[in-house]
């Protein structure tokens, strides 16, 4: 079974919350033709794009981690599933983002065969037929936040080896981390850390700028905090945070506001969604997803947001295919 090791964490601060809106709702959509938890996605040229992820074995996810190696491409214009190219090797935490039209996928774990999780440093680009090697990061950075801010795409928040030892999850640590990278230049910059060091956060970038939400701290319980950064100044602060601390939550933006919902919460796999209003700083209640899930999937397009896979029980157990969506 995975250590996931988790507690309730406390608000930091009062939370300004309005009721949900009766017209909203979440609906269901074509599923994945395979099962997969802990993935991440992206949008391109008008699909959504998911990446590697896990998902239970012959034996299930108890007698150990099963990572894929699979790319799905979703249109929903056509409500519908095609398979894009196969990772080099099965990864689960890949972290994608699209920059100048083309798909980036950073970091991930390996699993050994004892189960352990094995951080990589790989920066991956998709093109129509394959996966290819980019500039790899300088420093591991797993179940992180991937965020688009111009030509470039920024990477905060998430776990990484505490010394030397790299074989297990228990060698992991949160981190503060925050670096960034230039397709073009094809090279790594770091910026200034984030305020709190945590894992499996979510964020979107509005306004150009990046909103880094929840996530947990290992021995601590998740987090409720919401982080803004500004990339023409380097700098962050720290907002009214999320009416509820969750981990392993998915995020989006649309229409000028941040979309978070899923996640484990304690006890249980959350269904909540909430969106967040940068110009008032305040959250509001919007409807509950139909399936409780975390380790999912969030993106959004055409006016809608969708949150697609993610397993249906805490930690490594009944993975989901589920695909819903939200019209605001």
């Amino acid at each position: 079974m995975i250590d996931r090791r988790q507690m309730i964490g406390g608000l930091s601060a009062a939370v300004l919350v309005t009721p949900a809106r009766a017209q909203s709702g979440w609906s269901p959509r074509a599923d994945i033709p395979w099962s997969s938890q802990e993935v991440y996605g992206t949008v391109w040229r008008g699909r959504a794009v998911i990446a590697g992820g896990m998902a239970p074995g012959l034996q299930g996810l108890r007698a150990g981690i099963n990572p894929l190696d699979r790319t799905g491409l979703y249109s929903p214009r056509a409500d519908s599933w095609t398979e894009g190219p196969r990772l080099p090797a099965p990864r689960h935490h890949p972290v994608l983002a699209t920059s100048r039209d083309q798909v980036f996928a950073f970091g991930g774990f390996a699993v050994t065969e004892a189960g352990g999780w094995v951080a990589t440093t790989d920066t991956l680009v998709m093109d129509d037929a394959a996966w290819r090697p980019a500039s790899p990061m300088p420093r591991l950075q797993c179940e992180t936040v991937a965020v688009a801010l111009g030509d470039r795409v920024h990477l905060a928040s998430g776990r990484a080896p505490r010394g030397d030892r790299n074989l297990a999850w228990g060698d992991q640590g949160d981190i503060d981390l925050h670096q960034v990278f230039d397709p073009v230049a094809g090279r790594w910059m770091t910026a200034r850390p984030c305020p709190l060091a945590r894992n499996s956060a979510t964020g979107a970038e509005i306004g150009g700028k990046f909103y880094l939400a929840g996530g947990r701290r290992v021995g601590e319980g998740n987090s409720a905090q919401l982080d803004v950064y500004d990339p023409k100044t380097d700098r962050w602060d720290t907002l009214r945070p999320m009416p509820r601390a969750a981990g392993g939550l998915a995020g989006a933006a649309l229409g000028g506001r941040l979309y978070v919902f899923g996640g484990e919460g304690g006890p249980g796999v959350i269904a909540d969604c909430w969106s967040y209003d940068p110009k008032t700083d305040t959250w509001r209640a919007e409807t509950r997803m139909r399936t409780p899930r975390h380790g999912l999937c969030g993106v959004a397009g055409g006016g809608r947001i969708y949150a697609i896979g993610g397993g249906a029980k805490e930690s490594g157990g009944q993975v989901t295919a589920v695909v819903e969506v939200l019209r605001p």
